[in-house]
């Protein structure tokens, strides 16, 4: 069932604007760790918030233009890579990246009003969600099981739903704000630290300019199964001096050993290491989709050598210049 958009409030008024509302896709319903991460960006507020079904819907949205821009959810510090994530990016084309954000997750454990802990046999949780809290939930409630919920505030919907036959649900703090539910248990995840890194995507934009603490994602596919290719394609990065935060390999799907990779590099597309090195991946891969150059949540700008600054480049190709002019002193 579409829930319907809603206008989130700013503090300047809208009312006399004759600027048409830009338009966010956010897994819903509202109160998801997505909507957390969409109230993130400045240029979000006083805009129009659409909640979705699914990862897959809020994507589809962006490519027909019915949104103008969606939150998803790509990473997470304990789970690693959101696969669906990953595969969407590389099969849908006309996608662009233009920033990231990072939301603490933690999860507490809610039922209905008069349930008890002894009394639970089916929990609702998003599988990751579930994933975190299992080892709370076997030593509290041994007895239980599991039944996937699309999302976090959807498994706390789910206990209003007697086809689901669920008897308590893991979701995020402050739930019991949007639903009348009893909060069992706090603090569920095993890492304290966990957090979910989210991408904001829209439909290909020309890149904006570096902020001097960048990341540039791609996903790039291997020319052939063979020994030593994979280092082939890491040796454009580390020979430039580019770091990667980020390797994830994924299954083309054509046939077995046919894999994929999800790259993210230090640094922004216009930096010369940067540049440089994509274009030698470009050179080496029969097809690489560039998904954008954009400000890191966390604002840390890369450590580089001297050797591979912008301007070390630049000398080079000035000194390769001067060579074929003949202008080159020696």
């Amino acid at each position: 069932m579409r829930v319907a958009c809603s206008t989130r409030d700013t503090l300047v008024s809208m009312t006399h604007s004759t600027v048409p509302l830009r338009r966010y896709s956010y897994l819903g319903p509202a109160g998801t760790f997505t909507e957390s991460a969409l109230k993130q960006v400045p240029d979000a507020v006083g805009q129009e918030w659409c909640p979705v079904g699914n990862l897959g819907e809020a994507l589809r949205h962006v490519v027909s233009g019915e949104s103008d821009a969606a939150m998803i959810a790509i990473e997470n510090s304990i789970d690693g890579g959101v696969t669906v994530a990953q595969d969407a990016l590389a099969t849908i084309p006309g996608l662009r990246i233009v920033g990231e954000y990072l939301v603490s997750v933690n999860f507490v454990l809610v039922a209905r009003p008069g349930t008890r802990l002894e009394d639970i046999r089916v929990v609702s949780g998003h599988p990751v969600a579930y994933a975190q809290c299992r080892a709370w939930l076997d030593a509290a409630a041994p007895q239980h099981t599991h039944r996937v919920a699309t999302s976090n505030v959807q498994a706390a919907a789910d206990l209003f739903d007697p086809a689901k036959g669920v008897d308590a649900a893991i979701a995020p703090p402050g739930i019991d704000s949007h639903y009348e539910v009893d909060v069992l248990g706090e603090q569920l995840a095993e890492n304290p630290d966990a957090v979910t890194r989210f991408v904001l995507v829209s439909r290909t934009v020309p890149v904006a300019e570096p902020t001097g603490a960048d990341k540039t994602s791609l996903i790039v596919e291997l020319p052939e199964d063979r020994a030593g290719a994979l280092l082939e394609l890491l040796e454009q990065f580390s020979t430039r001096g580019v770091n990667l935060t980020l390797i994830a390999s994924r299954p083309v799907g054509d046939r077995m050993g046919r894999y994929r990779f999800v790259l993210d590099a230090e640094g922004h597309v216009k930096d010369e290491r940067v540049a440089d090195a994509l274009l030698g991946v470009k050179r080496f891969s029969p097809k690489v989709v560039f998904l954008g150059s954009y400000p890191r949540a966390d604002r840390v700008s890369a450590s580089i050598r001297d050797f591979h600054d912008d301007d070390t480049f630049r000398e080079a190709r000035d000194w390769l210049s001067d060579m074929i002019d003949g202008t080159d002193p020696q």
